[in-house]
This record gives structure tokens, sequence and C-alpha cells, in this order.
């Protein structure tokens, strides 16, 4: 079996009780994708040495952050696609390529089991297991929330705690923010527990102090904008530079961190939205996404000038459930070969520079 695995409490004992409980050969993988968890070796090896006490044969770390922009990231600003007007399906967008590379893994190792660590209540357990089918109809996948005796084990973030010091796993019994957090290099998503409230935290009142890790808030931020060039070419952004000081990029990772860091300190890319889940729940997240948002924005303003009406119409109406199929996980569906065949298509003539100020948010 190939386990998506974070190295975090909840897929350390899900990886134990895979390889000691049901018996399987763990290989253990991590996808690169921008997260803070695994910015350096030495992040990398302690979750290898995390995984490799909870059971696992072999351990892969994948950097993906280059692949994850070129190949996720840019067709879905090049789609122009929103979920419900809103959202920019930042982990939406991130489970496809996280799904791909496991199957590739599993096809490596020989493997004819997968596993993820979502539960049984959110949209990546969908988003997961049909990537997982689209790519290779004949693998299984092992879903521990959703199995009677792995929930009737773990009843709580103690019981997780208790059977990993059984184990021997080495894990942090920090207190755990009351929210869930999701990170990579497209954006953050906080969600759950206090912010399930959705009149929380309520009129001049603060969010937990933990939140927004990509933005500044904006009474901090420079009282002098930021001036920026983005060049695109059939849609893509190829090149960035900054009209004040003369910095530019060109790598599609590079010029997205540096939209990250710029965006951040200057407040771009918050969204605090409610949302409607595949699985028929509402769901508050909240969200940080400054590069993708400078990006949307900017594609935006390009097609104004470069697409004709009558197939901006079209567009639009294709750019919806485009974003929907996203939103729900058939990446690798025979609808979104042929809706992203056509939104490229439209995209032919979307080439020029933008000029773009970033300035309190905005």
């Amino acid at each position: 079996m190939v386990l998506a695995y974070s190295g975090g409490l909840d897929t350390s004992c899900q990886l134990s009780w895979l390889a000691k409980e049901k018996g399987f050969e763990v290989c253990a993988y991590i996808a690169d994708l921008g997260q803070d968890d695994v910015r350096d070796e030495a992040a990398i090896e302690t979750i290898c040495a995390k995984a490799e006490a909870s059971g696992a044969y072999a351990f892969y770390c994948e950097d993906l952050r280059s692949e994850f922009v070129e190949n996720f990231v840019f067709p879905c600003i090049q789609s122009s696609c929103l979920y419900e007007g809103r959202y920019l399906l930042g982990t939406a967008m991130a489970r496809p390529c996280i799904a791909r590379r496991q199957i590739e893994i599993a096809d490596r190792e020989g493997a004819t089991h997968v596993s993820h660590g979502s539960t049984g209540k959110g949209n990546d357990q969908v988003r997961f297991e049909i990537c997982y089918l689209g790519m290779n109809p004949n693998i299984e996948c092992v879903t521990l929330w959703r199995e009677r005796d792995y929930l009737d084990k773990f009843e709580g973030r103690q019981d997780l705690l208790n059977y990993a010091a059984e184990q021997g796993i080495p894990v942090s019994a920090t207190k755990k923010a009351s929210f869930s957090e999701d990170e990579n290099c497209m954006h953050i998503s906080y969600e759950s527990g206090e912010l399930e409230d959705p009149a929380f935290p309520g009129h001049g009142k603060e969010y937990p102090e933990e939140m927004w890790k990509k933005t500044t808030p904006l009474a901090d931020t420079p009282d002098t904008p930021a001036n920026l060039t983005i060049e695109f070419e059939k849609g893509i952004a190829v090149k960035v530079t900054n009209v004040d000081d003369g910095t530019s990029y060109t790598g599609a990772f590079e010029l997205f961190s540096y939209l990250n860091a710029l965006g951040g300190e200057h407040g771009v890319g918050r969204c605090d939205i409610v949302e409607n889940r595949f699985i028929g729940m509402k769901s508050r997240g909240c969200y940080e996404t400054p590069a993708g948002s400078i990006l949307h924005r900017a594609h935006l303003d390009l097609e104004t000038l470069t697409i004709d009406r009558e197939v901006m119409r079209i567009r639009d109406t294709l750019s919806v459930k485009f974003g929907e199929l996203v939103y729900n996980g058939y990446w690798f569906s025979p609808e979104m070969k042929f809706l992203s065949a056509s939104l490229s298509q439209c995209q032919e003539v979307v080439t020029g520079e933008v000029y773009v100020q970033l300035f309190k948010g905005m």
C-alpha cells in the first residue's frame, strides 16, 4: 500500500494501524507542494524517521512544487474558474497533483492499495478517491475514517496520542488549534472548530492569532504601493517585473513565489466564505491566496481586451462548470478533458502585459 502521509498525528497513527492491525506493507508518501512542514532537509529527515517508527518500509518525499504550479494552478487561472464565485480552489487543485504521483508510486512499488488521511465528512475523501480511480480503476482504497473498528478505537485526539505512545511513535502533544489547516504554495485554508460559527469572531473582534500566516493585516501593510508588470502568453503568466526596483522572475514557481511574498506583504488574498461541499454540507472556509488572487484579476483584465464577446460569454459558462469539476475532484474525467481543451482554445489570443498595483489588500 502507498499512504498519502503528512507526518502528523493522524496519518502517523493510521500508518501504524495499517501495518500492524491490517497487515499491509506500507510505503509512506508525502508531496512537497510548498507547505512549511517540508521546507528543509532536516524537516524531511524528521518526517522520514517518524514514518519508519510508525511501520513504513519505504518513504518518498516528492518535490512537486513546479509541477503543481505549472500543471494545476496555472490551468485553473487560465480557465478563470472560481467555485461559487469566490473560492480559488487551492486545496481542490492540490489533491489531483498529490493523487497522480501517489498512483505513479503505487505502480512503481507494485502496490495494490492506496490510502489517505481524509475524514469521512469532507470533500477530500471524494477528491482523492475519484482521482485514484480516474488514473487506475483497479486500485483499491482503504479509508480508515470510514471503518467502524477504527472510529471506535479513536474517538478523539487523546486516543490518538495514547496509541502513538504505545507504539513508540514520536509526536507532539502540544495544544492543537481549534481549527484545521491545509497549506500549499497556492494558499492556506482554515476551517472547522470555532470557525464553524459563521458569526465568529464578530464585529470588532479578532480571528484566532494563529491564523493569517501568508498575509499582513491591512493596518500594518506598507503605505506605499507596489507596481508590477505581469506578462501572459496564451493565458499563462510567464514573467513578472517589479517596476519600482527592477526585480524580475520568469520561472513558473519562482514568479508565483514572488507574487505570494509581495502580495502577502500588501495584504492581498484573504477570503472568508461559506461554501457548499460536494457531499451536501455547508462549510465555512477562511483562505489566504496572494499570488492566485493577483494572477486571477490580472488575467481577467487581459481577457477583456483580447477575447471575442460571444466567446467570452460561452467561456464564462464553461468556467463555472470547470470550477465545479475541480472542487468535486473530477480532474481525471472525460468531462474535464473536454472542458480543458475548449477553455485552452479560447486562450490562444490572451497574450500581453498587465500593469498591476498592490495596495492595502487590493
